[in-house]
């Protein structure tokens, strides 16, 4: 059961789609080919005991219970496993009860037929340290190393000595992948929590903002209507004032929703370099993304326009440049023209197809243009390079200049 976090590359299955296994499986196919992946690499201290069995050492009875006994071991050992690592774990009791089977499995198969069993003792340790908990797997680990020295001082002291620092450690690494998946599963959900809270927390904010913006101006409309109603009998000049008020306060409860969601639409640019280390991850690319920009006096026209910029940079990348690296930088500049905030993202892939700029730059040109700000884009020595610059501040009055 590996784990990986989000600026990790995902492994990639042989002849199937990349595997990130710090998420949940998407498929039941997936699910399968996780588990089998990782308990199939521990089944090779199952080579032992198969080799006892058909080398003709021992009875036709002993022979036909040393493959039930290894069969009934097996099942025990994945059904714990599988059982772990996928659906609703066993009940604290079935999981000692299993684990105790298995350990006197072992000690019988062993006991019975030769030291060449010892290794089941790696596996009852493997599962101590998955699926118990920590401070039980911390006793249950060395007392399954000391039941097997006990039982190699029966059969073969020298073989039991070689696999007792192995099943030490073997339970103690176990421990530590249990902890860090649980701890990976913790995480995640911590994760959909904040971002439900955030969710929840945007939607009051829309409500509010809202309810301040158009309660006053519709109750204002409301009013002078009532108010022309009445005045248009007797007073149609006067009903004709209130109309034309009625027009004038629905035109800026109009330009007062627009800019608000414009302000709800315009990207940030801290949440697109999260998105960035998010998709450069899931197309299998080493991400290096800087932390939480610094922003202080950076207008929201130039934060947006590089929060753009990132956005289609990113989606080029992904798409186009069929490279292993792309590297985001963020810093201040000073210039003649005054501070500049300059984003560059350089990737070490073909560049795409180097016939001239696309849409998607040619858009980019004009919406950093409207900012105030410069775009450059081309092929480096290795890869292709953005670079992006707008005003870090109040742009400077030109007629002031001396």
């Amino acid at each position: 059961m590996s784990v990986m976090t989000d600026d990790q590359l995902p492994e990639k299955a042989p002849g199937g789609p990349p595997i990130a296994l710090g998420r949940p499986a998407r498929t039941t196919r997936e699910l399968w080919r996780r588990k089998l992946l990782w308990i199939g690499i521990w089944l090779v201290f199952l080579s032992s005991p198969v080799h006892d069995l058909v080398s003709g050492r021992h009875t036709t009875g002993g022979t036909v219970a040393g493959w039930l006994g290894l069969a009934v071991f097996v099942t025990v050992y994945l059904s714990l496993l599988f059982r772990d690592m996928g659906a609703a774990p066993y009940p604290d009791r079935l999981v000692a009860a299993l684990i105790g089977s298995m350990a006197v499995l072992a000690t019988v198969l062993c006991l019975t037929l030769g030291s060449a069993w010892l290794g089941l003792y790696c596996y009852v340790s493997v599962a101590c340290g998955m699926v118990l908990p920590l401070r039980a797997a911390f006793w249950t680990i060395p007392g399954t190393a000391a039941v097997m020295l006990l039982v190699g001082l029966r059969t073969d002291e020298e073989e039991a000595l070689n696999l007792l620092l192995l099943v030490l450690l073997i339970g103690f690494a176990m421990t530590g992948v249990s902890q860090l998946v649980r701890t990976t599963v913790e995480l995640r959900k911590a994760r959909a929590t904040v971002a439900q809270l955030a969710a929840n927390e945007e939607r009051l904010r829309l409500a509010r903002d809202l309810h301040d913006l158009l309660g006053h101006s519709l109750s204002l409309i409301t009013l002078k209507s009532e108010l022309a109603g009445r005045m248009l009998p007797g007073h149609p000049d006067k009903a004709a004032q209130q109309v034309a008020d009625i027009e004038q306060v629905s035109r800026q409860a109009l330009v007062d929703v627009r800019e608000a969601v414009t302000g709800y639409r315009r990207p940030r640019l801290a949440a697109e370099l999260a998105g960035a280390q998010v998709a450069l991850t899931a197309a299998g690319m080493t991400a290096v993304i800087p932390a939480e920009p610094d922003l202080d006096g950076v207008p929201e026209e130039s934060e947006s326009a590089l929060a753009w910029t990132l956005r289609e940079a990113i989606t080029n990348v992904v798409r186009h440049s069929g490279g292993a690296r792309c590297a985001v930088d963020l810093v201040r500049r000073q210039t003649l023209d005054g501070p500049v905030l300059e984003l560059s993202v350089e990737d070490d892939g073909s560049g795409g197809s180097g016939k001239g700029p696309g849409n998607g730059l040619t858009g980019l040109t004009e919406r950093l243009e409207k900012a105030g700000g410069t775009l450059e884009a081309g092929r480096v020595k290795r890869g292709f390079r953005l670079a992006a610059r707008v005003p870090a501040g109040p742009v400077p009055d030109v007629g002031s200049r001396s």
